[in-house]
This record gives structure tokens, sequence and C-alpha cells, in this order.
């Protein structure tokens, strides 16, 4: 019997692979890529040499989050910057599995149905996603956002916070 893949792994290892291309194009930071099908279940998965430990666990956890309510990381960020027990609430609801800051991103097939996400760890977290969002589209998907912060290039890990 075969199973009915929502992001097969073929798919799962481009994107992997043009995010982290895109990172080294910019010269960021190691990364860590962490892509999800849609029933949250890991697809594919890299670290760049020089990534740290906890690099995975967040890249999951910013892909999970946004898988999990729906929307980008980013977007959950800014629509629960203000509501901080609520997202201590997923927190926990999560096992701990969720990071409210950019770096989620939903991966949307051609009728804009969520087939899963992408999270991204290693540099700060509008970078993350801005690697996020060039893996999917090379690999030919849709996303959300659709579009990177447009002051991506300006943030640092220095000015950033320091969960990303």
């Amino acid at each position: 019997m075969r199973l009915k893949t929502t992001l097969p792994l073929s798919a799962a290892e481009k994107i992997v692979d043009a995010a982290l291309q895109a990172g080294r194009a910019e010269d960021f930071h190691p990364l860590t890529v962490v892509v999800l099908n849609a029933g949250g279940h890991l697809v594919a998965a890299k670290s760049e040499d020089g990534s740290g430990i906890l690099r995975f666990d967040v890249a999951r956890g910013k892909a999970w989050g946004s898988l999990g309510m729906g929307v980008s990381s980013r977007l959950i960020r800014d629509r629960l910057g203000q509501r901080p027990v609520f997202q201590n609430a997923l927190a926990a609801a999560s096992d701990g599995k969720f990071i409210p800051v950019p770096g989620g991103v939903l991966v949307l097939d051609d009728e804009g149905n969520t087939i899963g996400s992408v999270g991204i760890s290693g540099d700060s977290s509008e970078k993350d996603e801005f690697c996020a969002i060039q893996g999917i589209r090379t690999a030919g998907f849709a996303c959300e956002p659709s579009d990177p912060d447009p002051d991506w290039r300006r943030t640092s890990l220095s000015d950033a916070d320091t969960d990303n």
C-alpha cells in the first residue's frame, strides 16, 4: 500500500537546499532548516556546520507554530505580541513546540491549500523567513507570507530577538 503525501521528500529536499543556498548567497550565519508536512511530521531537515544545537528545536517550533495556527509565525508574532498569556497557553498546549517569531512559513499548493511548513533558525528571524520563502518559491510552491518582511536586510542578531 502506498500513502499519498502532502509534501514529498523530493520537494522538501529542494526547499531545504534552496533555503540554505539563499542564506549562503547573503552570507548569513549558519542556518538550520526544518520542513514539516501538513500533519506536522518531519519530512526533511539540515543544519549547516556551525549551527547551534538548539537551532533544530527553534526551527521546528517556528514551522510547528505556523502550521498549528494556520498562518506564518510572523503573523502570529504580530497578532499575539500583546497577548502573552495566550502565547504561553499555546506554548503549553504544543508541549513547548510553539515559537512565535518570524521564520515559520506555510507551504501552499496550486489551490492555496496548506501542504506543509518550513521553519528556519540561525540568523535574525526576518532573514530566516527570507530564506524559507526563497526555498519554497524555488521548489515551485506558493507560501504564506508571500513576501519577506520589507526590512529583512536591515535586521541583524545584534538588534533582533535572541530567540530567533
